[in-house]
């Protein structure tokens, strides 16, 4: 599933938090917000970045859109 498709179903504190947190490791809890309303963090959907030492990371340009429709949404 798309990020545009899931990012509308997270509940309301899990996008703070990912908006606050742009560009950091997801924490477990938010990972699994994100896992409960459909995205898939094993896919090679153009939003899933590296996992690693830190923790599960977003893509580059899945930072940017959450920027841009942090962005937007402030406007």
């Amino acid at each position: 599933m798309e990020l545009t498709e899931w990012w509308p179903k997270l509940d309301s504190d899990t996008q703070a938090w990912l908006i606050a947190h742009n560009g950091e490791a997801v924490s477990p809890d938010v990972l699994s917000q994100i896992v409960a309303v459909g995205g898939s963090v094993t896919s090679s959907a153009w939003w899933v970045g590296e996992s690693g030492p830190d923790g599960f990371m977003l893509s580059d340009e899945a930072v940017d859109w959450i920027e841009t429709t942090a962005n937007d949404e402030s406007d």
